[in-house]
């Protein structure tokens, strides 16, 4: 039950949008038990985002997870997202940051898992 949720204050092209979308679904599996089937991303393009008082591309990434995973699964995902973004949207690696969010409550379908 993840979702991961770009913003960015680039431009996002809807074909950039699947290949990132599609990317991410991948790369989600560096936290075990984690798959591209039950994954949910969002992608919010032209984002008002600034970082070091700069408007060159930028984003925030926050990855929400039901349960928990280790500190090298987080790292493994981070190196993997920030070369999605690398590739995809030409944003430097030092203009990404990526949040991580556990949770132990997580709803779908009605009801809690």
């Amino acid at each position: 039950m993840p979702f991961i949720n770009v913003k960015t204050n680039t431009p996002v092209a809807q074909d950039k949008m699947q290949t990132i979308k599609s990317a991410l679904g991948q790369a989600i599996t560096a936290i075990p038990g984690k798959s591209e089937s039950w994954l949910m991303v969002g992608i919010e393009p032209d984002y008002a985002l600034w970082f070091k008082g700069s408007d060159s591309p930028a984003a925030m990434v926050e990855v929400s997870v039901y349960g928990s995973a280790s500190p090298s699964a987080y790292s493994k995902l981070t190196a993997q997202v920030t070369d999605i973004l690398g590739s995809s949207l030409g944003i430097s690696p030092d203009r990404i940051y990526v949040k991580y969010f556990e949770t132990q409550n997580w709803g779908w379908n009605g009801s809690n898992f």
